[in-house]
C-alpha cells in the first residue's frame, strides 16, 4: 500500500462510526482504510482455501458448496473445475481446469483423464459455474457430465457429484439424481 497520510484520505475511506459495518484493512503505517470488494473476496478464497486443504475430507455437502460458492461465484465467464480426492475422500487438490465464455466452456474428457491420473485421484467432484445466476444445469451439462463418467470409469476413477454455482445458489446432481 502507498504511503498517504490520513488526512488526505477522502473521510469515505477512513474509519469512523458512520461506517462501521465496511471492511476495513490496515495499512503499512497502521491506519484503518475501507478494503475494496476484491481484496474482501480474494481474502475470503484464501480462508476457504485454508479450510478445504491437502488431505482434508469432504464429508459434508455443504462445506463442498461453501468452497465451490467461495471458489467460483465471482466469475463473469464459465469456469469448469474438479476436487481430486485419493479412495477416502480426502482432498488432493481443486483445479480450475478450463475456462470460457459467459454462457458456455468447452470441457475436454481427455484432458480430465489426464489430470486425474497426474493427481493419482481415486475420486472427483466436479463444478461449474454459471455466471448468468441461475444453477439449473443445461442438457449440456448432463451430457458432458456423463461422458465424464463414463471415461473415468475406464481408470477406476469414481465421479462423487457434479455441482453447479449460479448467484447464492447451487445445485447437486448427485442430490437430483443426475449421476
Amino acid at each position: 500500500m502507498t504511503h498517504t497520510s490520513v488526512a488526505a484520505l477522502p473521510a469515505e475511506s477512513r474509519y469512523s462510526p458512520s461506517n462501521a459495518s465496511q471492511l476495513f484493512v490496515r495499512d503499512s503505517d497502521g491506519n484503518y482504510l475501507a478494503a475494496p470488494d476484491d481484496r474482501v473476496i480474494d481474502a475470503a478464497r484464501q480462508v476457504v482455501e485454508r479450510s478445504v486443504s491437502k488431505g482434508m475430507k469432504l464429508n459434508t455437502p455443504n462445506r463442498v458448496r461453501e468452497f465451490l460458492w467461495l471458489k467460483l461465484a465471482g466469475y463473469d465467464h464459465e469456469v469448469f473445475g474438479a476436487i481430486f480426492l485419493d479412495t477416502q475422500h480426502r482432498v488432493i487438490e481443486f483445479s480450475e481446469l478450463f475456462h470460457g465464455t459467459l454462457d458456455s466452456a468447452s470441457v475436454y474428457p481427455r484432458e480430465v483423464v489426464k489430470a486425474a491420473l497426474h493427481h493419482n485421484a481415486g475420486a472427483v467432484i466436479f463444478t461449474h459455474n454459471h455466471p448468468s445466476g441461475e444453477p439449473d444445469p443445461s442438457d449440456a451439462d448432463r451430457r458432458i457430465t456423463q461422458r465424464l463418467k463414463e471415461a473415468l470409469g475406464l481408470i477406476e476413477v469414481r465421479v462423487l457429484d457434479h455441482i453447479v454455482v449460479g448467484g447464492s445458489d447451487s445445485v447437486s446432481f448427485a442430490e437430483r439424481g443426475y449421476l
